[in-house]
């Protein structure tokens, strides 16, 4: 399992996904699960994956040739016309990819092989997108009534991210809100796990404003994550008692 999310803000994108892939207790391996490609001045794109390991470095691996050599096919992200074309070509990849896997292993493996994708970023002249895409290929965009996504173990770290999302925040906001979403997912699952990939990209700059990786001894991360479960537990005592006495209660509210 895995978790990665994608957040929208005025002033651009923010994402950070963890590297934590295991086959069970005793086999845990660290596997960047954050991509992205720029032409300076032009353009940056950056992709983020959850599911099955196999399926989703193919897909990347396909990406990076493409990448590298841009033909009139047009089916490398470095040639889309828009984001639109983008996470069109990227869906498409993903659903030959688990079709071919499933064929090669028997339809009722097609499960298997499933992944999910965030595909983000921005082309000169356009706005800053982000996508979530099926397995299936099929993709929805990010809006002002959903400006954040998540793929992997989303439920734990959802609703922090609910709670204190405001699209005017800073980057530096948008980084602790998610540090606090990723700190509460690793204490309640053990299948997502440090170290953590943060990228922010600022709206037509082309190119990462911050990018950096976050080990489990990283200072921010540790303060951040011992401050949130003090607050809590502040929080927690400063709410009004419970009287077990139904009198007692009653004089209470």
């Amino acid at each position: 399992m895995t978790y990665c999310v994608g957040m929208m803000l005025e002033r651009g994108l923010v994402l950070m996904s963890d590297t934590r892939t295991n086959s069970g207790v005793d086999n845990i391996s660290t596997f960047r699960k954050m991509f992205h490609w720029e032409v300076p001045g032009e353009r940056i794109i950056a992709v983020m994956s959850a599911g099955n390991l196999a399926t989703t470095q193919a897909v990347v691996s396909q990406l990076e040739e493409r990448n590298k050599a841009p033909s009139d096919r047009h089916n490398s992200l470095l040639d889309a016309e828009s984001m639109f074309q983008v996470a069109t070509i990227v869906g498409n990849l993903l659903q030959d990819t688990i079709a071919v896997r499933a064929a090669d292993n028997g339809q009722s493996a097609a499960g298997t092989f499933s992944a999910s994708l965030i595909v983000a970023g921005q082309i000169k002249g356009m706005e800053p997108r982000l996508f979530l895409i099926y397995p299936e290929g099929n993709f929805i965009e990010a809006s002002f009534d959903t400006p954040f996504f998540q793929i992997g173990e989303t439920k734990y770290g959802r609703p922090i991210l609910i709670r204190g999302y405001e699209p005017k925040m800073s980057f530096e906001n948008a980084v602790k809100l998610m540090t606090v979403s990723f700190d509460s997912t690793l204490k309640a699952n053990l299948s997502v796990g440090m170290p953590l990939d943060l990228l922010v990209i600022e709206r037509d700059t082309f190119t990462p404003l911050h990018e950096r990786r976050i080990e489990w001894d990283d200072p921010y991360f540790q303060a951040v994550s011992t401050g949130w479960g003090e607050a809590l537990r502040q929080a927690l005592d400063a709410l009004p008692d419970y009287h077990m006495d139904t009198a007692l209660q009653t004089a209470a509210e």
